[in-house]
């Protein structure tokens, strides 16, 4: 018996916060290891933002949508990338992934404080 995948949060529409911790230093400097995200399951992924995706081997990672591009078998899906391309795996290695995959956006580091100027800008937005 073949068993059925429970639509996502993005599939099903239904939109609800949620929180992460960065892991590893693919994202600095925008984001550092133990950083705390304030993400949203089920917003609209825009190019520049960062969202939280499960790639094909079932890592979730915190990456930067680039654009939307389709799969090999032609479904929906994104172009992610690293902020630091030295560090951790993103399309480069994994290529597309598939829309149903991108679990979140992220809205907002919310932890640790940072003192001004310290960080380059927010979370979610490029530049």
């Amino acid at each position: 018996m073949q068993q059925r995948r429970q639509p996502g949060p993005a599939e099903s529409g239904c939109r609800r916060p949620g929180l992460a911790v960065v892991r590893g230093r693919s994202m600095e400097p925008a984001l550092r290891e133990g950083d705390r995200l304030l993400v949203l399951h089920g917003a609209r992924v825009r190019p520049g933002r960062m969202v939280l995706a499960r790639f094909v081997d079932g890592t979730l990672a915190v990456k930067r949508a680039v654009e939307q591009r389709a799969t090999r078998d032609g479904r929906p899906g994104w172009w992610l990338l690293s902020d630091n391309a030295a560090e951790g795996i993103d399309s480069r290695h994994r290529g597309v992934v598939p829309a149903e995959d991108v679990a979140a956006v992220v809205l907002a580091r919310v932890w640790p404080p940072r003192l001004p100027g310290s960080t380059p800008s927010r979370p979610g937005h490029a530049g």
